[in-house]
C-alpha cells in the first residue's frame, strides 16, 4: 500500500517545510542506505562488509578493529563461517557462548508481554481505529528489546517457558519442532489473547546476517471479538565479526483488523547517512477504504505518538499529536542491556507454582553464563545438544514422533512474504494444568533452583 502525499507538516501539525515524516516513500527507497565499507587489505577477509551506524564510509576502516571478537577468536570462527556465505544458518552452525546472552528464545519471545497493558487498552476502547494504535505500538515496543546483540540460545525441543506476576497474564511457550526449528506460544487474560508461531529464515552474508520472520501472530480482542494479524520486518544483523555488532528492521509492518479489514501500515526507517533515520517510525491507521484516520510517528527505542489526520495524511485542525507509549527506564551500564523486565523473564519470582522441569530457567548453560562461566556455560551447552541428538535417535529407532504438550499441529500452511509456515495451535491443556494446581488445597513447597531441567522424553543415552 502507497502512503498518501507526503504531509509538508511538522510535529503538532504547524506548518514547517521538513515535512511531516521526511518522506516516507523517498525513505523507503533509500532502504539500507547506511555508509559501508569492504574490510580491504586484510586476508582472508576481502569483501566483508563493516557498517558504522553513526558514521560515513571513512569511518569504516576503524569500525572494523572493535567488536567483541578477541582477534584469534574472530578467525577460527571466520574460518568456520566462511562456507556458508548465502546460505540459511538458522539451525546448521554451532556457536561460541562469547556472542550469547543468558536467555532462550522462549523467553524471549515473552519479552513482548513487557507492555501488555497497550492490549487491555486496545480491549476497551470503542474507536476501531485507536485499537490499531494502541495495538501497533503494543508490537513496536519490544523492538527495544531486540536492539540487543547478544544471541539467545537455541531452544531444547521440549523446552517451555512459563511467566506469570504480570499484567494478570499467564504465558506460556514451547519448543514445537527442532527441524525446522519452530516454537509456539500463547497469552491470555480478561481482555486478550495472542497466539504465535515463530520460525524464521536466515541469510548469512559474511559480516552480517538477515532475518525473515516467517511466524503467524493473531491478536484477539475479547469484548469483540475482534482479530489482528501482524507481518512485522525483516531484519538486519550487521558487524558479525568486524566492528560493533548493531541491529535494524527497516521495513514495513502491517497490522491488519481482520473483522473490519482497517490495518496499521508503519514503515520502520532504515539507517542512513551518519545515523540518520535510525529507529525512526512512521505510518498511518487505514480504514477498509485504505484513507488514512490516524497518524502515528516515534522511534522504536524511545516512543510513539499519534494524531487524526485526513485522508490525505495531513493532521486535522484542532487536534495534537499525543504520546500513546514510551520506553520504561532501562538499567545503567547492563551488562547484556537487559531491561528490568528482562531481568524479570529469568527471575524465579515470574514463575508459577509448581514451574515445569522443562522451563528455559533451568537451563545449566543459561544459568552458568548469567553467573559469568563461559567455560561452563559452553560445556552444559553442548551436553543439551549432544543429548538432543540422542533423544532424536532414540526416537527414531522405536519409531516415535515427537508430540509438543501445550500446542497441537494443524492442517493450516500459513504464507507469508517469505515462506509458508506450519501452523500450531494452543490446545488449552496448559490452562487445565495450571487450574489443578491452583485449586488443590496444599502446594509441596520445591526448591525452584534445585531443580533439573528437563525438557526430554527419554533416559539420558547421551553418553551411550
Amino acid at each position: 500500500m502507497a502512503p498518501p502525499n507526503d504531509p509538508k507538516q511538522s510535529e503538532g501539525g504547524s506548518g514547517s517545510g521538513g515535512g511531516f515524516f521526511a518522506s516516507i516513500a523517498s525513505s523507503l527507497s533509500n532502504f539500507g542506505t547506511a555508509m559501508t565499507r569492504s574490510v580491504n587489505g586484510l586476508v582472508p577477509y576481502e569483501g566483508l562488509e563493516v557498517v558504522n551506524p553513526e558514521g560515513g564510509t571513512e569511518d569504516a576502516e576503524e569500525e572494523a578493529s572493535k567488536g567483541r571478537w578477541k582477534q584469534e577468536d574472530r578467525d577460527s570462527y571466520w574460518k568456520m563461517m566462511q562456507k556458508y556465505v548465502g546460505s540459511d544458518v538458522t539451525s546448521m552452525v554451532t556457536l561460541p557462548v562469547l556472542i550469547f546472552e543468558p536467555m532462550s528464545m522462549l523467553q524471549k519471545m515473552a519479552e513482548l508481554m513487557e507492555y501488555s497493558h497497550l492490549l487491555d487498552l486496545a480491549d476497551e476502547c470503542e474507536d476501531p481505529y485507536m485499537r490499531l494504535v494502541y495495538s501497533a505500538s503494543f508490537f513496536i515496543s519490544v523492538y527495544y528489546a531486540f536492539q540487543r546483540t547478544w544471541k539467545p540460545f537455541n531452544p531444547i525441543l521440549g523446552e517451555t517457558y512459563e511467566l506469570t506476576n504480570h499484567g494478570n497474564l499467564t504465558f506460556i511457550s514451547e519448543q514445537v519442532s527442532h527441524h525446522p526449528p519452530i516454537s509456539a506460544g500463547h497469552a491470555e487474560n480478561e481482555h486478550f489473547t495472542y497466539d504465535i508461531t515463530s520460525k524464521v529464515k536466515t541469510k548469512f552474508l559474511g559480516n552480517s546476517i538477515e532475518i525473515y520472520p516467517l511466524g503467524r501472530t493473531r491478536v484477539t480482542l475479547k469484548r469483540d471479538g475482534v482479530i489482528l494479524d501482524l507481518v512485522p520486518p525483516p531484519t538486519k544483523v550487521s558487524n558479525l565479526i568486524f566492528g560493533r555488532t548493531w541491529i535494524d528492521s527497516p521495513g514495513e509492518m502491517v497490522l491488519t483488523n481482520m473483522t473490519t479489514g482497517d490495518k496499521a501500515v508503519l514503515y520502520f526507517q532504515p539507517c542512513g547517512w551518519l545515523g540518520a533515520g535510525r529507529y525512526e517510525v512512521d505510518g498511518y491507521v487505514y480504514n477498509a477504504a485504505e484513507e488514512p484516520q490516524i497518524l502515528m510517528t516515534g522511534k522504536w527505542n524511545g516512543s510513539m505518538s499519534y494524531q487524526p489526520c485526513d485522508i490525505e495524511g495531513e493532521p486535522r485542525a484542532g487536534t495534537e499529536l499525543k504520546e500513546v507509549w514510551r520506553v520504561a527506564e532501562a538499567p545503567k551500564n547492563d551488562k547484556f542491556q537487559y531491561t528490568h523486565f528482562a531481568h524479570k523473564i529469568n527471575s524465579f519470582d515470574t514463575a508459577p507454582k509448581k514451574l515445569l522441569g522443562s522451563d528455559s530457567r533451568l537451563r545449566p548453560d543459561r544459568y552458568a553464563l548469567e553467573h559469568g562461566d563461559l567455560s561452563k556455560a559452553g560445556y552444559e551447552k553442548s551436553s543439551l545438544e549432544e543429548r538432543q541428538r540422542a533423544e532424536k535417535r532414540n526416537r527414531e529407532v522405536k519409531g516415535h514422533q515427537f508430540t509438543p504438550r501445550w500446542f497441537d499441529r494443524t492442517d493450516e500452511i500459513h504464507p507469508t512474504p517469505w515462506g509458508d509456515l506450519e501452523v500450531y495451535q494452543y490446545n488449552g491443556k496448559y490452562s487445565e494444568h495450571r487450574a489443578a494446581i491452583d485449586s488443590s488445597g496444599s502446594i509441596e513447597e520445591t526448591d525452584i533452583r534445585s531443580m533439573e531441567f528437563n525438557p526430554w522424553q527419554f533416559e539420558n543415552l547421551a553418553a551411550e
